[in-house]
């Protein structure tokens, strides 16, 4: 039995350097970072993981809302959407995740594009 992504990433510990690197990475991401101006980074970091951790296999972890509903009136674009890509595969090779792992992630952002930008 192939083990679930949720271990690949490395379990909880693992999901949340990732998701720390990938909220650092939008903080510095010139695209994207005014988007997070006067965020509480700590919170952010927290739910990244939640999230990220509940939709590869771990425990339900997250409380928040649906993407649709966290990204509504937000006007995101596809530049925006790409630098978000960007910094989650940065974020990942940061923390020595394999290429099988990288395209299922991948495959997930794109699955969310539809509930994210808004043209």
């Amino acid at each position: 039995m192939t083990e679930s992504l949720f271990v690949r990433l490395g379990e909880q510990s693992g999901i949340e350097k990732i998701a720390s690197d990938l909220v650092d990475n939008h903080l510095a991401n010139p695209t994207i970072a005014a988007r997070f101006a006067g965020s509480d980074v700590t919170r952010l970091k927290r739910m990244a993981a939640d999230f990220v951790i509940t939709g590869t296999g771990g425990p339900q972890t997250y409380q928040g809302n649906d993407m649709r509903t966290v990204h509504a009136n937000m006007n995101i674009n596809d530049i925006e959407f790409m630098a978000v890509v960007d910094d989650a595969m940065n974020a990942l090779d940061k923390n020595g995740i394999g290429q099988r792992e990288k395209e299922e992630i991948l495959f997930i952002l794109y699955s969310l594009r539809p509930e994210v930008v808004h043209l």
